[in-house]
């Protein structure tokens, strides 16, 4: 059921999955939204309650006036202080929702029991993946038709089409996403997260996709052998782990979660 948290007079939407589990909090990433984590739910079965956010600016939440870490994390936080839960949640995050995750951990140890990371770096040197850069300084955010919007995303209109939005004050409709403020939150996560990675004491689990250009092997073997309490799941695909390989991305975290 979605509902929807009032944060400095901006909304955050969020889908809760209901069920008399444990808490788990899904993180998206970018591009993406709270809804593409159905099928985890499905998965897990009554076992485990997914809430899910759309994050800032991104699918049915608002804009937010900024895309530093804390303020996603701050998002999190909320949501999860907001809900009132009787223990600490497990967070799953993927890609940015991932930075997120092991951010949130290390800031508020009070709210996290465990840990997902779903192949997010701790490593982004800056000015790399300039062809993303492109892509996204190429998109329209709004177009009169839908077909018209489908059109002008290119390679990435198959996926975006089932999410785009109608615009609310009239015709025309728009991205699930504002391209400019995903180049801002891409530029925001350039640098070096090890210190945040390692801040973290709760048990945790990478899953990376093998061929992933986001995580390098040996970055991810060094971020399993320098955290105490890491496990690791690899998997046959690229970075979009969790749209390549559904079965093995559920697979992964219900091995996770019923061994914590």
């Amino acid at each position: 059921m979605r509902h929807a948290l009032k944060i400095d007079d901006r909304t955050l939407s969020y889908l809760d999955f209901g069920g008399p589990g444990r808490p788990l909090l899904a993180l998206h990433g970018g591009l993406s939204e709270a809804a593409h984590f159905t099928g985890l739910a499905t998965a897990l079965g009554d076992g485990w309650r997914v809430i899910a956010p759309d994050q800032r600016g991104h699918g049915d939440s608002d804009r937010a006036a900024e895309y530093s870490r804390e303020g996603y994390v701050g998002d999190a936080a909320a949501l999860l202080e907001h809900l009132g839960l009787a223990e600490p949640a497990v967070v799953l995050g993927f890609s940015l929702g991932g930075f997120n995750a092991y951010h949130l951990a290390a800031a508020r140890p009070d709210l996290v029991s465990a840990l997902v990371n779903v192949d997010a770096t701790v490593e982004i040197p800056g000015g790399e993946r300039l062809d993303f850069f492109d892509l996204l300084h190429a998109l329209p955010y709004t177009a009169p038709t839908r077909e018209e919007l489908i059109a002008a995303c290119g390679p990435l209109g198959e996926g975006i089409g089932p999410f785009l939005r109608p615009l609310p004050d009239g015709p025309g409709w728009r991205l699930p996403f504002h391209p400019q403020d995903t180049l801002d939150t891409v530029a925001a996560a350039f640098g070096d997260h090890w210190d945040v990675w390692l801040a973290s004491r709760c048990p945790a689990l990478l899953i990376h996709g093998l061929r992933s250009e986001a995580l390098r092997q040996e970055t991810a073997d060094a971020m399993v052998s320098r955290r105490p309490g890491t496990a690791y799941a690899a998997l046959d695909t690229e970075h979009y782990v969790p749209f390549q390989d559904p079965e093995g991305f559920h697979q992964a975290v219900r091995t996770f979660l019923a061994g914590l």
